[in-house]
């Protein structure tokens, strides 16, 4: 039998009761490890990292505990050619695209233990000036943000195994939060194995970093008031979390990442083989093929001036067709599998379910696999429908492929490509490709209210631009309605999630006494 993953809470590693769930090789479909947390004490756990974490980070100023997440990068730097294997064996991921995961982890870390350095040695932060309450300045108000005294639980998705963990945990600690990791269980080996090695180095206090591998069972039933929780997945998922006792009874504050049909669209006049034309092909295959299309903000809808449509199907085509899929081992593999079989199966299904609005433009799937067994592989080749009727397409906007999928649709004029944008009802990013600074700055507001991030693509930033779907630290992740009405990042607005909000209503003598 296979290794049994073990759990780090309550300051000890732990075994679960039960065999366990196991964890495969996408590609070889050899089991790597398991994974259980049949049996623990969760409640007890959870009050382990409240009372000796929680007190131990809230001790530390910001500066302190910016330096802890120093500490975490050099921890993870030391450790990362093991995290490139474990992400090649268990995700099925080319190097590239472990990159994203696991440097883009890092550099997040990284970010936020500089930034936490500026904020000082300080308790609690100050959230704007001091106001008089009446007509004398004797009696003022000074809002405050003080880190909330609970505990942050993470329950996250199977795409971003490390990104999805640190991105999270990096203002969280920052802010005094001690953290309870839950990672799907497909991926759960990078995610496990990075804890210990912070575990192991000894750079956090006993409860401030906790895991938990396994079913999520009883996880938001040990939450309390005082606890927050952030969840990446599926909308249906969300809206169980949402109606748990733990957020509708004791009101424990929570952040939802769900489904996202983000949208690239290219604004009118931009011909073929213009540069903006060809900055919008070559960004939807890189959004189509980066870890198998496998993103919340991976690009699903592309939005071009209807007379463009077949020039753009076939410029993305040429480009999908010299995509090599199979085995991330082998040097000639651009993109490698899906994190599952079950997995493909999801894509298989929901290109069926597209499949009657749609049309196939480039098809993917009967390419040869390089150094696979399609039998045995969770590998399919990318695939690009077309809806010359963009209205009529309603599946098209409504089914979320999770996956080397996206389909081409035609606008009449730019109202009518921004109206079909905001059909996502709302995403985490579109991306905008143009020329014409004015035209595309109007377009930028005109579909900013449905979308997180509006990413703007001109030829003059076609070197230095990060990516459709590229999450940067320094920039809002989240999106409204669909996409889970949630916010993180966007620099040190993420800590807002992880403090409490509070008055002082006193003289200035005491509030100048508060050191802030």
């Amino acid at each position: 039998m296979t290794e049994l993953l073990s759990n780090y809470v309550a300051g000890r590693w732990q075994n679960g009761s039960g065999a366990g769930t196991p964890l495969f090789d996408p590609v070889l479909g050899t089991e790597l490890a398991r994974v259980d947390a049949t049996g623990l004490d969760l409640p007890a756990a959870f009050a382990f990292a409240r009372e000796q974490g929680g007190q131990a980070l809230r001790a530390l100023t910001y500066r302190q505990r910016a330096g802890l997440l120093g500490a975490i990068v050099k921890v993870l730097q030391a450790n990362r050619d093991a995290y490139y294997e474990i992400a090649t064996a268990n995700a099925g991921t080319v190097k590239n695209d472990s990159a994203v995961d696991i440097d883009g982890a890092i550099f997040t870390v990284g970010q936020y233990a500089k930034w936490g350095d500026t904020l000082g040695d300080l308790h609690a932060l100050r959230d704007g000036d001091a106001v008089k309450l009446g007509k004398e300045p004797v009696f003022q108000s000074q809002h405050l943000q003080l880190p909330t005294r609970g505990v942050a639980l993470f329950i996250n998705a199977f795409n971003f195994p490390s990104w999805g963990l640190w991105e999270k945990a990096a203002p969280a600690l920052l802010s005094g939060v001690p953290v309870v990791v839950k990672p799907a269980t497909a991926t759960a080996w990078l995610t496990q194995r990075m804890v210990k090695d912070v575990v192991d180095a000894g750079v956090l206090p006993a409860g401030a970093l906790s895991v938990v591998c396994g079913s999520s069972a009883g996880l938001m039933d040990a939450l309390q008031p005082f606890d927050v929780a952030s969840f990446t997945g599926s909308a249906e998922t969300a809206a169980i979390i949402r109606s748990h006792p733990a957020v509708a009874e004791r009101s424990v504050r929570v952040n939802i990442e769900a489904d996202s049909l983000n949208s690239a669209l290219l604004l009118p006049g931009a011909a073929p083989g213009s540069d903006a034309f060809n900055l919008l092909v070559r960004e939807v295959v890189r959004e189509m093929t980066v870890k198998s299309g496998q993103k919340c903000t991976a690009i699903r809808r592309i939005l071009v001036p209807a007379e463009v449509y077949d020039a753009a199907a076939e410029a993305i085509g040429a480009k999908l067709a010299g995509i090599s899929v199979g085995n991330p081992r082998n040097e000639g593999v651009r993109m490698g599998s899906l994190v599952s079989r079950a997995q493909l199966n999801a894509v298989r299904e929901g290109l069926d379910a597209l499949a009657a609005q749609t049309t196939v433009l480039h098809d993917g799937r009967d390419k040869p696999l390089v150094d696979a067994d399609p039998e045995v592989a969770a590998c399919i080749g990318p695939v690009l429908l077309g809806a010359r009727d963009a209205d009529a397409a309603q599946r098209v906007h409504d089914v979320e492929v999770f996956g080397p999928v996206a389909t081409l649709l035609p606008y009449r004029d730019l109202a009518h490509g921004i109206a079909l944008a905001h059909r996502g009802h709302g995403s985490l990013v579109t991306s905008l490709y143009g020329s014409d600074d004015a035209a595309l700055a109007q377009a930028a507001l005109a579909v900013a209210p449905s979308h997180g991030r509006v990413h703007v693509i001109t030829p003059e930033v076609a070197q230095a631009q990060t990516g459709h779907g590229n999450v940067m630290p320094m920039s809002l992740h989240g999106g409204p309605g669909r996409a889970g009405g949630g916010a993180e990042l966007g620099g040190l607005r993420a800590l807002d999630f992880y403090h409490r909000r509070t008055a002082v209503q006193a003289s200035p003598g005491v509030l100048a006494a508060l050191g802030l």
